[in-house]
């Protein structure tokens, strides 16, 4: 079971997620907390998974909270749950592994459910999780590091390719790559950032430069010549 601490100031709001999250017969609510000090007095006496956090409070802020936390040795996972999307980006800065929309969907919330024992499994309990902010269709989404093939940059934005869509966003590829080089990122070319781990084949061209293929990608990525060294070294070449 799926430990969570719910942390929202509207008890109904309280009540209508954890109700949701009892019939999903996969979380445990061990707690409530109706602000952030609440919250962090939850927090010292229970162990939990992760924290369902609202974002405007009274007092400090749910983002301020999931801010501090990152200080933490093992963090909860952060989940927003917030009747505003204008903060999804501001979750790319405290890691939150997903961001759930007021009234919250049953399907959208056994999916985010499915992310947290993902990474509860996989990654382990207080590794941070990286999300990147993105648009899709004038939709505000959080794109999981794991799922991106490649970024390529254009003009002031970035547009990031995942194995089924291509999504924009208007991060420079300079900060991506600064904040993506932990989770196996590459900067191979001026205009292009590479997930190593979705790289198949790595090919030779005149001039002394390379070509990648990657996993489930029509289009070669070109490896400009002074990062072909540092590539290769990379990759164990």
């Amino acid at each position: 079971m799926i430990r969570a601490i719910i942390v929202d100031d509207e008890a109904p709001a309280r009540s209508e997620l954890k109700f949701l999250l009892d019939e999903t017969k996969q979380v445990d609510v061990i707690a409530e907390a109706s602000n952030v000090r609440e919250a962090i007095e939850q927090l010292k006496e229970h162990n939990a998974d992760v924290l369902f956090l609202d974002i405007n409070m009274p007092g400090a802020t749910g983002l301020q909270l999931a801010e501090a936390l990152k200080r933490l040795k093992f963090p909860p996972l952060i989940i927003f749950v917030t009747a505003y999307s204008e903060h999804a980006a501001k979750a790319f800065d405290v890691n939150a592994i997903d961001y759930l929309l007021k009234p919250v969907e049953t399907d959208r919330l056994n999916k985010a459910l499915t992310k947290v024992k993902h990474y509860l499994s996989s990654s382990g309990q207080g590794q941070q999780i990286d999300r990147i902010p993105v648009e899709k269709s004038g939709k505000k989404l959080l794109v999981t590091t794991d799922k991106i093939h490649f970024i390529m940059a254009k003009d002031d934005y970035s547009y990031l390719h995942t194995e089924t869509d291509r999504y924009l966003s208007t991060v420079s590829l300079a900060q991506l790559e600064a904040r993506l080089e932990p989770f196996g990122f590459f900067r191979v070319h001026r205009r292009y950032l590479v997930n190593l781990s979705c790289i198949e084949e790595v090919a030779p061209v005149s001039g002394g430069t390379l070509l990648l293929t990657l996993k489930g990608e029509s289009e070669s990525i070109p490896v400009s010549r002074r990062r072909v060294a540092s590539l290769k070294k990379a990759l164990g070449l």
